[in-house]
């Protein structure tokens, strides 16, 4: 091994241990500063040119993240969010029921506006509601969370892996939809019900206390910004991509996802920057950064060997290499992050008997494993953070929830794709 290559590895190896925690106190740096500091090693260190650098970036999936975050911030400032929320807790009739609703509305809306922003905008609702109503709160956050992630699973831009699923494969959105919704839908159910079974004894069977209501929604421009989102969705199940010359399947998603923003900016009729304060530029400097560091690891042909040791464990048969990726894909989720992981095994995908079903396995499977542990996703984190004063939830309390829900909800979602690659046109 080189000595680039050793410094490449180097890097890669401490940038993601320091990623894998909340906070780095002696540097003061979050994950957005890690992972520019870990990129910035690739290219100082000479491992990549700055050019080479500025290339590993594929800003298809920046773009698509920004359209969507501008559609999504437009949406919270007309308090569409805040009304979804205030809506299930007045037709919750008895606790158990609001738990049932919240997973699948938290589900439901991750898919459409990624996973991430509905647990940031529901964490503070969620605790106001269950606290006017005397209410445990650990059920209902830990409910949003991993309802957050098992539903985001449902479409290409549902989160951040799937993004870069849909933008390295050409699945089409429609397509990807039409396998992975049902099996959101299932894996929502089972979570349901597997949390009720869990927490039987902290959730009352009747509301000690009325919930609070919440603030007036802008109903009008709700409804101009639900067209907006109506037409993106629409855009996305089309086949925009033969309309714009030069135009792939992979490059339509953050065409549209622009443009959507644009849109939901002149409908907004509100000052682009009030609009822009909301937008994580932090995230999208993360995924930048990102791609530069897993571009300069890359370089060091490891994850070729490491292809080439691994290749035939997966054998020939499909229902092995399925079970045996999904697997892998669960615990290399949790060991680097789901979204470094689809970086570093979509070189994988074409060596599989069945590419296309591979690529739902690797975002059905990255996207579940975030439940696993507390660090498993940033939604996870982003709950948990906000509610860590009034409802503190450990390392070990999060683990007697997360490891059932992630291997039975993994493993249907596994039963279902072979059983939809066996008997139906669809893969």
């Amino acid at each position: 091994m080189s000595g680039a290559m050793v410094v490449a590895t180097v890097i890669f190896a401490i940038t993601w241990l320091l990623i894998s925690l909340p906070r780095v106190p002696f540097l003061r740096l979050d994950r957005t500063g890690v992972a520019l500091l870990g990129a910035l090693g690739m290219v100082a260190c000479g491992v990549l040119t700055l050019d080479a650098a500025y290339a590993t970036i594929n800003l298809d999936t920046i773009v698509l993240l920004f359209g969507m975050m501008v559609l999504i911030a437009c949406l919270r400032s007309a308090r569409f969010f805040e009304a979804v929320a205030a809506t299930i807790v007045r037709r919750a009739r008895t606790p158990r029921r609001f738990l049932i609703l919240l997973v699948f509305t938290a589900g439901l809306l991750s898919a459409l506006f990624v996973n991430d922003t509905i647990c940031l905008l529901f964490t503070p609702i969620v605790l106001v509601a269950v606290r006017a109503a005397q209410l445990d709160p650990v059920p209902f956050l830990l409910a949003l969370c991993t309802a957050a992630n098992v539903g985001s699973a449902a479409t290409l831009t549902g989160n951040p892996q799937n993004m870069l699923v849909g933008i390295f494969s050409g699945i089409s959105y429609g397509r990807f939809l039409a396998v992975q919704l049902p099996i959101a839908l299932a894996a929502l159910a089972l979570l349901a019900a597997l949390l009720l079974f869990l927490f039987r004894r902290r959730i009352p069977a009747s509301w000690p206390a009325l919930p609070v209501a919440g603030r007036r929604v802008h109903r009008v421009l709700v409804r101009r910004l639900l067209l907006v989102a109506a037409a993106v969705l629409l855009l996305f199940l089309l086949p925009v991509e033969r309309l714009v010359p030069g135009l792939s399947a992979g490059q339509k998603l953050p065409l549209v996802a622009l443009a959507g923003a644009l849109a939901a900016l002149l409908v907004a009729r509100r000052r682009p920057e009030r609009v822009l304060r909301q937008v994580d530029f932090g995230l999208l400097v993360f995924f930048a950064a990102l791609f530069v560091v897993v571009g300069g690891f890359a370089r060091t042909g490891l994850l070729d060997r490491m292809h080439a040791a691994l290749a035939p464990r997966f054998g020939s048969e499909v229902p092995r290499q399925v079970a045996l990726f999904s697997g892998l894909t669960v615990a290399g989720s949790n060991l680097v992050s789901n979204v470094p992981f689809v970086l570093l095994a979509r070189d994988w995908i074409a060596g599989f008997a069945r590419p296309e079903l591979m690529w739902m396995v690797l975002a059905t499977a990255s996207t579940f494993a975030g439940n696993l542990t507390v660090v498993g996703s940033v939604a996870n984190l982003i709950v948990l953070e906000q509610s860590r004063h009034v409802a503190p939830i450990g390392f070990l309390a999060y683990l007697r929830v997360g490891v059932p829900v992630t291997l039975l909800t993994t493993t249907l979602a596994v039963v279902l794709l072979l059983l939809i690659e066996r008997f139906t046109p669809l893969l």
